[in-house]
């Protein structure tokens, strides 16, 4: 135990935090890390361009070609991480033995690979349906007027749950599986009560089949690359459909409006919903999908979370791919930053702020909140870190480079 950590310690206990307790809870957070930062989302299925609503940025040298080197970039990745991680997938990540498979062929069998790998290196496995970046993806999947395309799509996500529920009995531990689709339209429409009917009717087949090792969950979006105008997959029509059918809303940081709060929605939707799924970005202006920092709309996130008391009821995803830096770099930088802003919302004083605000006494409120800024928390955060053989501070970054000269620099 270091120096700092036991005059951090004290401070914290002169607030009635128990930092022990705290660095228990932190390492009981599990992030999701997501699969496709290392290969700027390409997939393993064919070699084609990015479509339908999405779009990855940059050419730094290095990306993973093929599963082995995915793999290898994660491992490393995970290595510079402290604590116990998951890892997200999404369905173009399949191991196809370089054969064609279409999306409505797809089935288990193309994910032992994966579900052997998973067992291996303790990594539970989460899931994602893949409707972009297919001949038939277009303006609309879920929500298509053409039946046709409408139930491929439904045959491909039906085909994910069972995915899903193949990783989750083999890993002991529920998948956790998010349909997005980026449906919508780039310029004026008049048929928008149509595209959502549409979508439900396809969602109510999706669903209509209980699975009992994987979790469903929804994610909508203000808008989508190249489909401006009009989105039919919304967070009112996602919310409403959650609530109603008891599915799992996702809170994607980078998916509403610069000027709304994501964290606002946290203590919302709890009142309604079972549970919550985050994506956790870093918007620059709209849905760019930067790489997550310690920001003040991260931190926020993180303490509605631990302020409701929702530790348990919520599943942490990260969800960003920025070609533009070292892969490996981004992948440590965002978990470490998400896992900061979970610390110090556990380290905040809640209990003795809430009791203030119920007492009327603001000036109390916000000296805590102001002074819990200043607190050491990095020292806490170092000292996990060193609990869990990790590099403490910038000193993973020594690693990052090594391995790029060694490994991602020579592809």
């Amino acid at each position: 135990m270091s120096k700092a950590y036991e005059l951090a310690k004290e401070r914290y206990a002169a607030i009635g935090i128990n930092t022990e307790k705290v660095l228990e809870q932190l390492q009981n957070f599990h992030l999701s890390m997501h699969s496709w930062q290392a290969d700027d989302v390409a997939g393993f299925e064919s070699a084609g361009d990015l479509t339908g609503g999405i779009q990855a940025t940059g050419n730094y040298p290095g990306k993973a070609r093929n599963i082995d080197e995915l793999r290898s970039d994660i491992l490393k990745a995970k290595s510079l991480v402290p604590g116990t991680h998951r890892l997200n997938l999404h369905e173009i990540y399949g191991e196809f033995g370089g054969k064609k498979v279409d999306r409505d062929q797809v089935g288990p069998e193309h994910f032992e690979g994966w579900m052997q790998w998973s067992r291996e290196n303790n990594t539970p496995l989460d899931f994602n349906s893949t409707s972009f970046s297919h001949p038939k993806s277009g303006n609309l999947s879920l929500s298509n007027p053409d039946q046709g395309i409408r139930d491929f799509w439904i045959e491909h996500t039906k085909r994910c749950r069972d995915i899903a529920d193949a990783m989750g009995k083999n890993q002991g531990d529920p998948c956790i599986m998010n349909v997005w689709v980026h449906d919508g339209c780039k310029d004026m429409s008049v048929n928008h009560y149509m595209y959502r009917a549409l979508l439900k009717d396809s969602l109510d087949k999706i669903f209509a089949q209980k699975k009992n090792n994987m979790k469903d969950c929804i994610e909508g979006k203000v808008f989508g690359i190249g489909l401006e105008s009009f989105t039919v997959g919304s967070h009112d029509f996602y919310t409403a459909y959650a609530a109603a059918n008891g599915k799992i809303p996702t809170i994607d940081t980078g998916h509403y409006h610069p000027t709304e709060s994501p964290a606002d929605k946290v203590s919302a939707l709890l009142q309604f919903v079972p549970e919550l799924m985050l994506h956790v970005s870093r918007p620059v202006r709209w849905d760019s999908d930067h790489v997550t920092l310690m920001d003040d709309s991260t931190f926020e996130l993180f303490a509605e979370i631990v302020r409701a008391g929702a530790l348990e009821r919520v599943h942490y995803g990260l969800d960003y791919f920025d070609g533009a830096i070292n892969r490996i770099g981004a992948y440590v930088i965002g978990s470490r930053a998400a896992q900061k802003c979970m610390l110090r919302a556990l380290l905040e004083p809640t209990q003795l702020i809430s009791k203030y605000e119920i007492e009327g006494k603001t000036a109390q409120v916000l000296t805590y909140l102001e002074e819990a800024k200043a607190m050491p928390w990095g020292a806490v955060y170092d000292e996990f870190c060193e609990r869990n053989n990790v590099p403490v501070g910038e000193a993973y970054l020594k690693e990052i480079e090594d391995y790029e000269k060694k490994v991602t620099l020579k592809r």
